[in-house]
């Protein structure tokens, strides 16, 4: 069984039940495998990054396995302003946020509903120099454990959105993303674009943000912001304090 999310944003969730912690979220377009069901959860794989949770039944569209793998060979399509929308029949509309995805707009099996974008998007793989652009669209967004849109967002759902908007891929956690890549030895050998990974007390990847020129970073904590970044960490300017310990940096493209 496969699926579609053709809602604006759903929640994955680490348990089939609506109180359960979200641990990530689907963007409108996002399409994926269905591994398990109970009652009217579906335990789902996403196609891109292979993260796995519980969604609501309700709240997807299913596709055959012929449509799925279709989606799979097309070439990436998507939105590429904080909120777009989308046209559906009798004229509805559904908002999107950035990097919502949409290549099945041209399968007309898939898109059923007649769903039509006229906003702003992107496609193909774009040079590193471009990362910093998209970083920036998410400035200020406020921090939302597993969230991946302008209206909430993680570290680790951060640097994945502002790479896939690009035409990279990442993992969804930062543990999971430190494992891409290759570590540098200083941060005077980092460029902007590359990513910066802290851990906590016990040695575990807990953060990660993407680095700026002149030893800056933006990363999300509380929300998408810019600090310094040096040999020890996150330093925070209005409070005075390291907020986090470097534990490497890694060039991924």
């Amino acid at each position: 069984m496969y699926g579609i999310c053709n809602l604006a944003i759903i929640p994955l969730r680490n348990e089939p039940n609506d109180r359960s912690e979200q641990v990530s979220q689907l963007l409108f377009g996002e399409f994926f495998e269905v591994i398990d069901q109970q009652k009217q959860w579906l335990k789902i794989k996403l196609h891109f990054d292979q993260y796995e949770g519980w969604i609501d039944s309700k709240q997807c569209k299913f596709i055959s396995k012929s449509e799925f793998e279709e989606l799979v060979t097309n070439g990436e399509i998507y939105s590429n302003d904080l909120i777009e929308f989308v046209t559906g029949d009798m004229e509805s509309l559904i908002p999107i946020p950035l990097g919502s995805s949409l290549s099945f707009l041209n399968i007309d099996s898939v898109n059923s509903t007649n769903f039509k974008f006229e906003g702003l998007k992107t496609t193909g793989i774009k040079p590193k120099t471009e990362l910093l652009k998209t970083a920036f669209l998410y400035l200020n967004a406020p921090y939302l454990w597993g969230g991946k849109s302008p209206f909430g967002i993680d570290c680790s759902g951060f640097t994945q959105m502002v790479y896939k908007i690009n035409g990279y891929s990442l993992f969804r956690d930062a543990s999971q993303q430190a494992t891409q890549g290759e570590a540098l030895s200083f941060i005077e050998e980092s460029e902007p674009g590359d990513l910066a990974f802290f851990d906590n007390e016990e040695g575990k990847i807990i953060h990660v943000g993407i680095v700026m020129k002149d030893n800056y970073i933006i990363h999300a904590s509380g929300k998408v912001r810019i600090d310094r970044l040096d040999h020890l960490g996150i330093y925070n300017a209005e409070t005075n304090r390291h907020t986090h310990k470097l534990r490497v940096i890694k060039k991924i493209i």
